[in-house]
């Protein structure tokens, strides 16, 4: 009996701290999984009892990277509760603050984290050092990110403008128009993103779990759609159904909880790759055609596959921010940012967006005072480690077919992992 064990603990190059476990016993996989090893941070348990309004500053620390999106996703469970509807240039001063996410995300996944892997680099120094010039415009796609969540939010983390009904501070005219300058200045280097990805080699195998991502009947909707799609099943439901589609689970060797699809109990993947299967036909010219380009188009079921259509994102998110701060500085947008008056009253609404690795549920409970009851947070990672796991053995499987050794198993699996991008962090919210 020939038997191989693969362990890698803490992998590199992810947001937080996890293991790997692979047993293969005869050409035979029979242990695959992806531990959590991070201690439970406890932050739904830490606002309640707490007034509605110090809820999103606190649900902003579950992570320091999608942040905007936390603060946006409570903000809109809370506006459900309180009925409160917000004009049409909140919602595009929201969009821009999700987005400003996206490019401080994908530009650290894709270049400090993923790149390395398929230049045969353990780290981001030596692509540093290599390609100076890659590196440089890669931060400097980061730090355009931290700009835009900061014009926006008031700081790069954490934003403190965003409250419920509005916002208590916005660009001038003549800022929003610098911010379009910068943000298409971007564009070219975000389609060499989606080239350079798209020349690395991948594995070639397919999910066996679902996608799960926001639609709407038009747009690429990160937020503002209430409706949230099973890609491979076509099933549809409402956010506020979330425990009615999902079901969260504990398991012995991690300490997240994991989730599959309720009814078939089969594991699903919340992602960029989720989104693109989803809403392909509405991204902006340039992002679709960078995807037809790169023969990203749907169903594209692949999980490598996830860093492209990242970067294909990122195409997107400058080409649509873009045109949002020009057409915010000519006042295309009915109503003013100013905060709405509403009323504080009892109930329970789950706010859903699209947070950059996929995505985001959170139910608040308030009580008359708007008090917080109860409060659940579904964070992506969370809902896509048991999806993780069956990809993890699957690749394994395939690997040892070919006959690889444990040293090149190791280095894919660890690869797959990186592209599924994981906050571990987020993950023990």
């Amino acid at each position: 009996m020939t038997k191989t064990r693969i362990q890698v603990d803490h992998v590199a190059r992810i947001e937080g701290h996890g293991d790997i476990h692979l047993e293969i016993s005869d050409g035979q996989v029979q242990r695959c999984e992806f531990s959590v090893t991070e201690a439970a941070r406890l932050f739904e348990s830490m606002v309640r009892g707490r007034p509605f309004d110090e809820v999103p500053y606190i649900a902003s620390r579950v992570c320091g990277i999608c942040s905007a999106s936390h603060t946006v996703t409570d903000l809109l469970a809370i506006e459900r509760i309180f009925g409160v509807q917000v004009s049409e240039r909140t919602r595009a001063l929201r969009q821009l603050l999700v987005y400003g996410s996206f490019l401080q995300n994908h530009s650290t996944h894709l270049f400090v984290f993923a790149a390395p892997d398929f230049l045969g680099h353990k780290s981001v120094f030596p692509l540093a050092k290599g390609d100076p010039e890659l590196f440089e415009r890669a931060l400097g796609l980061k730090a355009l990110g931290n700009e835009l969540c900061t014009m926006v939010g008031g700081r790069s983390i954490h934003p403190i403008t965003a409250v419920v009904g509005g916002f208590t501070h916005e660009m001038t005219s003549a800022e929003y128009l610098r911010m379009a300058d910068k943000l298409e200045g971007m564009v070219d280097f975000a389609l060499a993103a989606v080239d350079l990805f798209n020349g690395f080699e991948v594995p070639g195998f397919e999910t066996q779990g679902d996608l799960l991502a926001m639609v709407a009947p038009d747009g690429y909707p990160v937020i503002g759609s209430d409706t949230a799609a099973f890609v491979r099943s076509g099933v549809r439901f409402s956010a506020q159904d979330i425990g009615e589609f999902v079901e969260e689970y504990p398991v012995d060797h991690s300490a997240a909880f994991l989730a599959v699809e309720k009814e078939g109990q089969r594991p699903y993947f919340a992602s960029a790759l989720a989104r693109v299967n989803a809403s392909w036909d509405q991204l902006t010219e340039p992002a679709r055609f960078a995807a037809a380009k790169a023969g990203l188009r749907p169903p594209e079921f692949n999980p490598f596959a996830n860093n492209v259509a990242q970067a294909v994102e990122l195409v997107d998110a400058l080409t649509r921010c873009a045109a949002t701060c020009r057409a915010l500085a000519g006042d295309d947008f009915e109503g003013t940012s100013e905060p709405v008056s509403f009323e504080v009253c009892a109930g329970v609404g789950v706010g859903f967006t699209e947070a950059p690795r996929g995505a985001l549920f959170h139910r608040l409970e308030l009580d008359a005072n708007g008090v917080v009851i109860d409060a659940s947070i579904m964070t992506p990672t969370s809902q896509n480690i048991a999806n993780l796991e069956v990809d993890m053995r699957t690749l394994a499987t395939l690997l040892v077919d070919e006959g690889r050794s444990s040293d090149e198993i190791q280095l894919e699996i660890e690869k797959l992992v990186r592209a599924y991008d994981p906050c571990l962090s987020c993950s023990v919210h």
